[in-house]
């Protein structure tokens, strides 16, 4: 059953108690969290509250951040609209998606769950706490894209890497001469971390496609868009081009 169908949790239109004119439409509110709860996964990690607290209790965020998977849990039962998209700014990217809540919830609620949805349709909606969040990933999703390798050894460096903290300046290794040290001739470099060959390439381009990634991606940061199309672009033409050299050699 939805949980839309029980109004007596539902909290009324709260609005901003500071200013006469809200930040963001009612109206934009309710599509975000139509989004969040028209996912198939929503009534499956959603249960129920008996705001007990073991979930933020064993939650490994909770001790470091400003962060509560019941508070999430809590705001996602009641519908509290203006709850939702503020946590939807910072508090929901604290969460590492250990799970151990929904491990723990005596309802069978995954706080995690209802995280994961909460940041897909950030992105959705292309918020900015969503770009601000992946703009570092950039460099690992064209990474992910160009070669089928998220990381590759050349890139453990202090340029980077300068998040990872003082240690990265401690990476100063002959990087070639190890990957020449490995038996397996398909790691001796250290642009990839494994070759990955052009079909497998064009076929997670293909997933990535079709399933809507690349069109997140488009909304998210568009430059990085148009360089991995680019680049796509001209696997799926030097694919085209094996394939057809392999009909020659078969008429030969």
């Amino acid at each position: 059953m939805s949980h839309a169908a029980e109004g007596t949790r539902v909290q009324k239109h709260i609005g901003d108690p500071v200013r006469d004119n809200a930040p963001v439409a009612r109206t934009k509110l309710e599509e975000i969290f139509a989004d969040i709860q028209s996912d198939l996964r929503f009534d499956h990690e959603l249960n129920g509250c008996l705001n007990c607290g073991i979930c933020t209790a064993t939650c490994p965020a909770a001790h470091y951040y400003d962060f509560s998977p019941r508070e999430i849990v809590q705001l996602l039962w009641t519908e509290n609209l203006e709850g939702i998209y503020d946590a939807m700014q910072e508090k929901i990217w604290a969460c590492a998606q250990c799970y151990t809540c929904a491990a723990r919830c005596p309802f069978g609620n995954s706080p995690g769950g209802l995280v994961m949805l909460m940041r897909e349709t950030a992105i959705k909606h292309q918020m900015k706490s969503a770009k601000d969040v992946l703009r570092p990933f950039s460099r690992v999703m064209l990474k992910l894209i160009s070669t089928g390798n998220q990381l590759s050894p050349d890139m453990i460096n202090k340029d980077h890497f300068a998040d990872w903290g003082p240690n990265i300046s401690k990476v100063d290794a002959p990087l070639k001469l190890l990957r020449k040290a490995i038996p397996m001739p398909t790691l001796n470099t250290t642009a990839t971390a494994w070759e990955v060959n052009l079909k497998t390439s064009v076929e997670l381009y293909t997933i990535w496609e079709m399933t809507g990634v690349l069109k997140q991606l488009e909304g998210i940061d568009e430059n990085l868009y148009d360089v991995i199309s680019d680049i796509m672009d001209e696997k799926r033409e030097d694919w085209k081009d094996f394939l057809a050299d392999q009909e020659e050699d078969k008429d030969e």
